[in-house]
């Protein structure tokens, strides 16, 4: 392992894949591909949620806002996610579509806004965003609508956000590894 001990890790990777490898499972689901399991629970709190607010923590200490406000934000997105499926409390009614619309739309508006931020990212970091905006109105959509085809799309969509995110972890990891750009990432 090469590693200068003056020099911070960047947590981008963890996050990313912790983002990545949940969001591809998820929408195996999505996409019909896979039953609603506690495969895709596990992931989404382990990965999904506490590999990501790690992440976002330590991009907040190291004073990336962006870096610290999406990871953080969508790790605890993917917490609040597994309590809506579980809901351990009594007397508390299950979110219905309606319910589930508009939590997927508030998320997609805070995604766009991030997407827009990305614009002074690199080409990998837009398209995670960009299809994970897209990804969030569809889900919403489908939700609204009831329309189960509109889910579908979705999952195949979400699942091409997640793989482009386990892409730029990759990316990161192995360019920083060699020195050189291995992965392109669009810079």
């Amino acid at each position: 392992m090469s590693h200068n001990a003056n020099t911070m890790a960047n947590p981008g990777p963890l996050g990313l894949l912790g983002f990545g490898m949940t969001t591809v499972l998820l929408n195996l689901h999505n996409s019909g591909l896979l039953p609603l399991s506690i495969a895709i629970v596990a992931m989404g709190i382990a990965m999904g949620g506490l590999a990501q607010i790690i992440a976002g923590i330590r991009e907040l200490c190291q004073g990336n806002t962006f870096g610290g406000t999406a990871f953080t934000a969508y790790g605890l997105f993917w917490w609040s996610l597994v309590l809506i499926w579980v809901n351990p409390f009594q007397g508390i009614e299950s979110a219905d579509h309606i319910a589930m619309g508009f939590y997927l739309l508030l998320w997609g508006i805070f995604t766009l806004f991030m997407f827009i931020g990305t614009l002074k990212h690199n080409r990998a970091t837009q398209v995670v965003f960009g299809s994970l905006a897209i990804l969030f109105f569809l889900l919403a959509a489908g939700d609204f609508t009831g329309n189960h085809m509109i889910t579908t799309i979705a999952g195949v969509e979400g699942i091409f956000c997640g793989l482009s995110a386990i892409y730029s972890a990759m990316g990161q990891i192995l360019n920083a590894e060699y020195g050189k750009t291995v992965m392109p990432l669009g810079e």
